[in-house]
């Protein structure tokens, strides 16, 4: 399978916020078509601490995957092997920054293989998969609103309300305090699809019924446009996203299915 994305359009605003502690990867203007490493980060820990933390993450996490990734290697202990570089970087510089002990970052990444998107999460930024209106797949927020959903203490759109919103229960801190991100390999790629990578500073400005609508009717720079303007409307929050177009998806046919082709044509 070759999978082919069109531009994609990134945003990482302050909002209504005196400091940005979002982070994105690439940066909005430099991203292309033929990038394959996409990330969204939503720094923790007051003050720079989350502007450092988000920061570090996503230049780290590029490293490492410019660095190791090589062909057919991609899998789920390569990400969690990826995440804990990042905790790695995150010692070093507490290290010889004791100020910044605490700084803390959620992380949402996007990986555009040949064979399939493998997406993979920390705390409570979160990606969607949309194909014609629909949501085809949904990170699960680590956080403690959506821990009272799960039980049915809550509702969906009562967590995103609820002023217990932001206590998340994973997050990238260091090594002292390892973190499990969440893992998926997605094989179901069409064109036509959209991913959406996003901070809660867009989750608390958009249900997921209004996103799906969005995404139904609109064409990508208008989606864009629209979320900025609810964001900025709604949002108290730093809000941050990647949408990432899947223009086309063209499947392989294996070897032996061109021999089988070949021999037929004699027949």
């Amino acid at each position: 399978m070759s999978i082919t994305l069109g531009k994609p359009l990134g945003v990482c605003d302050k909002g209504k916020r005196k400091n940005n502690e979002d982070c994105i990867f690439p940066l909005s203007e430099v991203a292309v078509a033929s990038d394959r490493l996409f990330l969204v980060c939503d720094g923790v820990g007051g003050a720079a601490k989350g502007e450092v933390a988000s920061g570090m993450a996503c230049e780290a996490m590029h490293v490492f995957f410019q660095t190791f990734l090589k062909n057919g290697l991609m899998n789920t202990s390569f990400v969690k092997k990826s995440v804990q570089y990042v905790e790695a970087c995150f010692d070093d510089y507490v290290e010889s920054q004791p100020g910044a002990k605490g700084m803390a970052t959620t992380m949402t990444m996007l990986y555009v293989d040949d064979e399939s998107v493998w997406a993979a999460h920390v705390g409570d930024s979160r990606i969607y998969q949309f194909r014609k209106g629909k949501i085809i797949f949904r990170t699960e927020d680590h956080s403690l609103v959506n821990s009272w959903v799960k039980i049915g203490r809550i509702t969906e759109e009562e967590a995103r309300r609820h002023p217990q919103k932001n206590v998340i229960l994973r997050a990238i801190q260091g090594s002292g305090c390892p973190v499990e991100p969440d893992v998926a390999e997605l094989k179901d790629i069409e064109e036509g699809d959209c991913f959406l990578l996003c901070t809660d500073g867009v989750v608390e400005s958009f249900s997921d019924d209004e996103l799906k609508q969005l995404f139904a009717n609109d064409t990508i720079p208008s989606i864009k446009e629209k979320l900025v303007e609810k964001c900025l409307s709604e949002s108290k929050d730093n809000f941050s996203f990647y949408l990432i177009p899947v223009n086309s998806v063209q499947k392989k046919t294996s070897f032996s299915k061109n021999i089988h082709a070949f021999l037929y044509s004699f027949i």
